[in-house]
């Protein structure tokens, strides 16, 4: 049987940074000699969808260089498509500029807990660990979960695992070999320095919320004394001077951290023509202890699938972005799907535009704004009064408000 060789490769990275992705197009080898005199191979890499400051871009473009470099030795070396894969993810969790790792984004109790995935398109197996804490380079666990379901049943026929979370994926590494790493080593200077920023500004945000809770209720109480009943004309009016409780909120600005980033990942093309992906992450800053995001969940963080009966085309897919609207999405597979036209490009334009999400916001500078909003999908209207918060000054303060919603293009 003939093998496949590469013939090109269309690189397709998303304006929005949220989906990076890999066509190949297979063709026969002109002859065994040609293919046996060179290694072909690809790889293509991100550091995370958020803001990349320019302090920092020359330490982002080093990893990101440094990461394709490692996989492009693995492929000159022989290796598989996961292995090389495995290795340009190793280089990003290792860099501490990255949210995946090493470096990565603390949890509301200040701890570190990785999610972390691998797809080989060439068996369509699948390896995965979420919330794990006390490994150096998470994606090395989902790597060895793919490696080991590859070998089939455990004993007594038992199915092996292919996605572990918390202190479950954490044994099942340490038994496999995979080292432990101290908490200390994990997190850095900037990560921590972070978390502090991020704390203070939620013991802010908390505190704004409950005074605003509290005046609410001053405000109720005092309206509800201060009211009487004219029996002559059977009308309710205020008696006059009624008092407010005259609380003052003290409001704060809790500014983003634009130094935080999403998601890293990786998709390889091996000399073969197969295919693999992976994605690592350390989640959002202040995450619930256990929270999950995309990149560990099937068809979410990552996809790669060869050419078969139904796939003219190998694809590798790698998503960055915020999980909780990902996972409602499986946009790594939606994006392997589209991929799959003639026209790959437009088809990934019209995926990130048509069938995902939406995001919109409104900003006012007056007391209040009423608005409603409504996709073609939704049976109703919403609708939202908007207001300044208590305090502060119409014409000199401003508020913004937002949501998101999910699309589904008419044919869909």
């Amino acid at each position: 049987m003939m093998e496949k060789g590469i013939s090109s490769v269309e690189v397709l990275p998303s304006k929005s940074s949220q989906v990076t992705a890999v066509k190949v197009v297979v063709k026969e080898p002109e002859t065994k000699q040609t293919q046996r005199g060179k290694r072909v191979g690809f790889v293509l890499v991100h550091a995370g969808a958020g803001y990349h400051s320019e302090s920092k871009a020359k330490e982002y473009k080093h990893v990101c260089k440094r990461a394709c470099q490692k996989a492009i030795e693995k492929l000159q070396a022989g290796a598989l498509a996961t292995d090389a894969v495995t290795a340009a993810l190793i280089e990003l969790e290792d860099s501490p500029f990255t949210n995946a790792g090493m470096g990565s984004n603390l949890n509301l109790l200040g701890e570190i807990e990785c999610d972390a995935s691998i797809m080989d398109g060439k068996s369509l197996n699948f390896g995965a660990v979420g919330a794990l804490s006390g490994i150096k380079n998470p994606v090395s666990v989902a790597n060895r979960l793919l490696c080991e379901g590859q070998k089939g049943k455990l004993s007594a026929g038992r199915i092996p695992p292919c996605f572990l979370v918390g202190e479950g994926a954490f044994r099942w590494a340490v038994d496999h070999g995979i080292p432990a790493c101290p908490p200390g080593i994990m997190a850095t200077r900037f990560s921590l320095a972070a978390f502090k920023r991020n704390k203070r500004k939620l013991e802010l945000a908390e505190k704004v919320e409950t005074d605003l809770i509290q005046l609410k209720k001053r405000r109720q109480s005092n309206e509800k004394g201060s009211r009487v009943m004219c029996r002559m004309c059977g009308r309710r009016s205020k008696a006059s001077g009624g008092n407010t409780g005259g609380g003052q909120i003290k409001l704060y600005s809790l500014e983003n951290d634009s130094g935080t980033l999403d998601t890293v990942g990786a998709v390889v093309v091996d000399q073969e023509g197969n295919v693999a992906a992976a994605v690592s992450s350390g989640g959002l800053a202040l995450k619930h202890p256990g929270r999950v995001g995309q990149a560990a969940l099937y068809g979410c963080g990552c996809w790669a699938e060869n050419t078969g009966a139904h796939t003219p085309y190998s694809t590798a897919v790698s998503t960055s972005g915020c999980g909780e609207h990902l996972v409602r999405t499986i946009l790594a597979r939606e994006c392997s799907c589209a991929l799959q036209t003639e026209d790959a490009h437009q088809a990934l334009l019209e995926t990130m535009q048509n069938k995902f999400i939406v995001e919109f916001l409104w900003s006012h500078t007056t007391e209040s704004m009423c608005v409603g909003y409504m996709s073609a999908q939704d049976g109703k209207a919403k609708t939202h009064i908007s207001r300044l918060p208590p305090g502060a000054v119409a014409g000199q303060s401003v508020a913004i408000e937002g949501g998101v919603c999910r699309l589904e293009s008419p044919e869909s």
